[in-house]
């Protein structure tokens, strides 16, 4: 068996690989994609980090390939979606850098504080500017850390080494997991009020773009410093500018920006801006760390051992797999939904599997957690690394099954408890293959799980359905399916709609504030 490594990558991954009987380890790089694709058909597996762009012609290629592995967490320079069609699995190495990650943010933020790079163009530059540059110290200051996964748990640590106070949020991680590293669990708006530096390690997801702009800020106390080391565009850069020209922003940290290499902005002239060229994970350590962890994974891969870290692959026979897949497509966008549809802080999760559910259901939970983790932690995701994920964060995952059909052959149910709520979302199969929607809490209806929905509760009057239909056409969205459920005469009722595109805010602001109209949310699958 052949494995080509086409990115540079420390020696020891060849070593490594070779320690396997059999395989040969081939390292080529700087291939662009004809140069792929020439030699791509001789080997076993392909070992990447960022530059290698594995794309549908290479795969189309790759006659032999079983297993493609990412050197780092991102996979977006691989097409997943032509891998899996083709086979092949795809595997990250996740965590293999956070320390270094970690580190850098709190470099950055002892720079903040003590005007380190300033000092030292001052200095090279022939001036002697000590009373400019006074600093202040971190011992009894408030960090917010964003986001409490591998990387700021990581700068937690660190952080109360330092005598620091920990404020932290994380929309899947609960207090008791917070509090094992020294941090206080809080909501975003807490933290701005707060805390005097704020650093962020969030992954860049529909949600998270701009999440950090001028409404944010001028919540924050004056002189705040913000950190950003985890993806461009959580900052609203535009909004960064503004802030620090008023003074509201006493300084930033930028290791990543919207657009790179980021020519041209303004903010790398600022005086109050130190920054970095996407470094976070540039170290020795973590390069050689992702690289010993990628070339096991390929080798476990390739003697037929364990499958770890895989981003398209279940752990199940592909006979079986093939026949429960429209199982597994329900239970991930019933997880997909469920994280869209519910507010709060998630704390349990409960899936309940009624009637003839006769595949591995252990599979299909993890079905269920990858559409939930994907939908909130905006990394690769998949059935093999969602219960990890959960895990990690805090979250209880509860498998039920009974051999009762109640009113369905088999029913698929979702609990989802938060720190706010709990919600119930139940789905089954007509036919073999179509999946359905049935139940929402205590509404049952019959809708299609795909594309863009609305979900609203109304009072039970005459004339709702058209005046919801009205406002959609006043704005110009086109209604597709539509369906309807009520457990009685004038109280209340649901409805979910199918439309042909994204519901924008404003739009679902308007639903929400009318008078009949109790609950609405949006979602998309």
């Amino acid at each position: 068996m052949k494995v080509l490594i086409s990115d540079k990558m420390d020696a020891r991954c060849v070593e490594i690989l070779q320690e396997n009987p059999g395989v040969e380890v081939d390292v080529q790089t700087g291939l662009d994609e004809a140069g792929l694709i020439d030699i791509i058909g001789e080997y076993d597996a392909l070992i990447v980090r960022s530059g290698t762009q594995v794309t549908p012609p290479v795969l189309e290629a790759a006659h032999r390939l079983k297993v493609v592995g990412r050197a780092g967490a991102g996979v977006d320079n691989i097409d997943t979606a032509a891998a899996t069609r083709g086979g092949i699995i795809v595997m990250n190495t996740p965590g293999g850098n956070s320390v270094s990650t970690a580190e850098h943010s709190f470099a950055m933020i002892m720079s903040l504080a003590r005007n380190i790079p300033q000092g030292t163009a001052s200095l090279k530059d022939g001036r002697w500017e000590r009373s400019q540059l006074t600093g202040v110290e971190l011992r009894g200051k408030t960090v917010g850390i964003l986001g409490l996964g591998k990387v700021g748990s990581e700068v937690a640590l660190r952080a109360n080494a330092f005598g620091m106070k920990v404020m932290a949020y994380d929309p899947v991680v609960s207090s008791e997991v917070a509090e094992t590293f020294g941090a206080q669990l809080s909501e975003p708006e807490e933290i701005y009020a707060a805390a005097d530096f704020i650093t962020v390690h969030l992954p860049l997801i529909e949600q998270t773009r701009h999440m950090i702009s001028d409404a944010q800020m001028a919540s924050c106390k004056q002189g705040v410093f913000l950190i950003n080391c985890a993806r461009g565009g959580i900052i609203d850069e535009a909004a960064l500018l503004r802030n620090l020209e008023s003074g509201q922003v006493a300084g930033a940290a930028l290791d990543v920006f919207e657009e790179e290499p980021p020519t041209g902005s303004q903010l790398l002239a600022h005086n109050r801006v130190i920054c970095t060229p996407h470094l976070g994970a540039s170290t020795v350590e973590a390069q050689e760390s992702v690289a010993l962890q990628v070339a096991g994974q390929v080798g476990d891969v390739l003697m037929g051992r364990v499958i770890r870290n895989a981003i398209n692959a279940p752990s199940v026979e592909p006979e079986i797999y093939a026949k429960m897949r429209p199982y597994l497509e329900l239970a991930e966008r019933l997880g997909k939904l469920q994280a869209q549809l519910s507010e709060g802080r998630l704390e349990r999760v409960t899936v309940e599997y009624h009637g003839d559910v006769t595949y591995p259901t252990s599979v299909m939970t993890s079905a269920v957690l990858q559409g939930i983790m994907s939908s909130v932690t905006g990394q690769p995701v998949n059935a093999v690394n969602a219960p990890v994920f959960a895990q990690e964060r805090g979250v209880h995952v509860d498998e039920l099954r009974s051999s009762e059909h109640e009113d369905y052959a088999a029913l698929i149910t979702v609990v989802y408890q938060t720190d706010k709520e709990r919600r119930l979302l139940a789905g089954t199969l007509f036919g073999k293959s179509d999946p359905r929607l049935v139940r929402l809490d205590e509404y049952t209806f019959d809708a299609v799980p795909q594309g863009h929905m609305l979900f609203y509760v109304n009072i039970d009057i005459p004339g709702i359905i058209g005046r919801i239909g009205t406002a959609m056409g006043d704005h110009e969205i086109n209604i597709a399916q539509m369906s309807c459920g009520r457990h009685e005469v004038g109280g209340s009722a649901l409805t979910v709609l199918n439309i042909d595109g994204p519901i924008p805010q404003t739009v679902l602001d308007d639903v929400r504030s009318r008078d009949y109209i109790s609950w609405a949310k949006s979602a998309s699958l």
